[in-house]
């Protein structure tokens, strides 16, 4: 390929990144074979985890005619995307945004409603409700792929056995099994020296249950979970402040013109930005928390003070008390667990997907990878091109990448071209008001 072609979308109130990266012809023969080890047990694939990697995976297998079994520690299935992450903040997002309508832009619409106010407790009943619907849907699709599903901690103990764990860590089973599939997730990043309480110190899965609409709220992170749920809580009235530490908003990936015009849209909805900034700290004090920040390049120490903290400075695997050093598998330097290109960890009859293992933490990506690996179990060929996993900031308006960015090509040394086309200029758009 002698080029690649870049095409950029932005508009200074409603902007979308699309990338568009050359085809070229990819020609491969796969050899039909089974992935089974020699173990004697009755069951084909024990899955541990069912987020959406696990789930996906285990249904797949299921369909495949696999006898598979899942093992889940939560009350309930769908890990955190479903319980505490994706689907929820989806819900505070699209609602919030319904609330910031109604209050401020309905009325150059031609649309009177009068005062309007919130109600929070509704706005949070509304989205357990989104949430208790899709992890019971997930139970039903089991019970109708056959799926057998066990709570407890899933621990391996051998290269075909899998302790499920109490609690209290006592053994309430043990399942044999050819395959192990490992789909445990992640977990929140803490921050060394910021105790989260999930009250006025909160991770994301704290902000999204706050009993009220902060007055003052700092984020530390700019980065997606920032950016959405500062989002909702800026939306419903709080004075929102993120401290990031890197020179720009979106995290990784994003590309750095898309992000300038970003940060000046969320800047014009009323979030505030302390870029090249870094947290030395916070505390609690009578009026609320005070926050202990540094400039990256001068050093001057300021003190934000705010009644509702956000830690959202990542995720990292969940790969702990599973039982992989017991087996011989190692992980690297950030916790993860390497595998190959069939998802097999260096003990052949064990597998792994999704958070705790290289690559974003999307939870397409995760189910993406379930369905492709139980297909290599099952014999099938496996192939998957992460340079088309598209990441998403949910926000209003939303911001979307595929592919490498201009950035990562440049220093690549391949060639590009970009293309740009302002939604200023589009008829749906204008018609829309945007």
């Amino acid at each position: 390929m002698s080029g690649i072609t870049i095409h950029r979308l932005s508009v200074l109130r409603h902007l979308h990144n699309i990338r568009h990266v050359g085809k070229s012809s990819i020609q491969c023969t796969a050899t039909s074979y089974r992935h089974y080890s020699n173990g004697a047990g009755e069951t084909d694939l024990v899955v541990i985890g069912s987020g959406p990697g696990g789930y996906v995976a285990a249904i797949k297998a299921a369909q495949l005619g696999l006898k598979t079994v899942c093992i889940e520690k939560n009350a309930t299935l769908g890990g955190t995307c479903l319980n505490v992450g994706c689907i929820p903040s989806k819900a505070l997002l699209n609602n919030s945004h319904y609330f910031h309508m109604a209050q401020s832009d309905f009325k150059n619409r031609g649309i009177d409603v009068g005062e309007v106010s919130l109600n929070l407790p509704n706005m949070m009943a509304q989205k357990e409700g989104a949430v208790k619907a899709l992890t019971s849907g997930i139970d039903y699709l089991f019970k109708q792929n056959k799926v057998t599903r066990i709570d407890g901690h899933g621990k391996i103990t051998g290269p075909n056995e899998v302790a499920v764990l109490h609690p209290d860590g006592k053994i309430k089973d043990v399942v044999k099994t050819k395959n192990i599939l490992l789909a445990t997730g992640s977990e929140v990043t803490p921050l060394p020296g910021i105790d989260v309480d999930e009250e006025t110190v909160v991770s994301s899965t704290g902000a999204l249950s706050l009993k009220k609409v902060p007055k003052e709220m700092v984020l530390i992170g700019a980065g997606v979970i920032g950016l959405e749920l500062g989002s909702v809580w800026q939306r419903l009235g709080a004075n929102v402040v993120a401290v990031e530490f890197l020179s720009h908003v979106g995290g990784l990936g994003i590309d750095m013109e898309i992000a300038k015009n970003f940060q000046r849209i969320l800047k014009k909805q009323g979030m505030k930005f302390k870029m090249d900034t870094k947290v030395t700290g916070a505390e609690r004090t009578a009026d609320g928390i005070q926050v202990n920040v540094e400039s990256v390049k001068s050093g001057k120490s300021e003190q934000l003070n705010c009644d509702t903290l956000l830690v959202c400075v990542g995720r990292r695997p969940f790969t702990d008390n599973l039982g992989l050093e017991d087996v011989g598998i190692s992980k690297d330097n950030r916790g993860r667990i390497p595998v190959n290109s069939r998802f097999a960890t260096s003990v052949p009859s064990i597998f792994a997907i999704g958070d705790c293992i290289d690559g974003p933490m999307l939870a397409h990506k995760a189910e993406d990878e379930g369905i492709i690996c139980v297909e290599g179990i099952a014999g099938g060929a496996v192939h998957i091109d992460y340079n088309c996993v598209p990441s998403v900031i949910y926000t209003h308006p939303e911001v979307a990448w595929v592919g490498k960015n201009e950035e990562q090509l440049k220093e690549e040394g391949v060639k590009y071209k970009i293309g740009k086309f302002p939604f200023s200029a589009n008829s749906r758009a204008k018609t829309n008001g945007m």
